[in-house]
């Protein structure tokens, strides 16, 4: 059986790059020595028809925002953004909002990658080594959920 990990604390690899740098060797550490610090991901510009989906609110507070811009807040399309775990709750929102128009709205996806940076400081600054980052990708998804034009 695993222990539990603490809310702060992650499995770290045992080679990590120094730096960002792909030149540089490996530096061996030891992961009980480091504490993982996820850095909050690069957004796209915000617009007032972007979405973000995450999985701490609710889901149907999600849902009910989308519904709100669609239908009172004068935008004939939204952008519906989803990132990690999150994909699937961004899919989910897209259909159900697509679902409750009774099929008068559209979807469009993309996917991408995005790059995240993590930072790895010592537990014990005294004891440790210096604070180090690396990077890691990311999938991504948005939506476009829209009114076609009527022809």
């Amino acid at each position: 059986m695993t222990e539990p990990r603490s809310p702060g604390t992650a499995s770290i690899p045992q080679t990590v790059p120094a730096s960002t740098d792909t030149s540089s060797p490996a530096v061996e550490m030891d992961p009980v020595e480091y504490t993982l610090r996820k850095r909050l991901p690069r957004k796209l510009p915000k617009r007032r028809n972007d979405v973000y989906v995450n999985m701490k609110t609710d889901f149907r507070a999600q849902l009910a925002r989308c519904q709100k811009l669609l239908e009172g807040g004068g935008h004939r399309e939204i952008c519906v953004h989803g990132l990690g775990l999150a994909i699937n709750r961004a899919i989910n929102i897209a259909l159900q909002l697509q679902a409750s128009s009774q099929g008068a709205l559209q979807l469009a996806a993309n996917t991408s990658t995005v790059e995240l940076v993590d930072d790895l400081e010592p537990e014990d600054p005294d004891e440790a080594g210096e604070p180090m980052t690396r990077t890691r990708n990311n999938s991504a998804i948005h939506i476009k959920v829209f009114y076609p034009d009527p022809q």
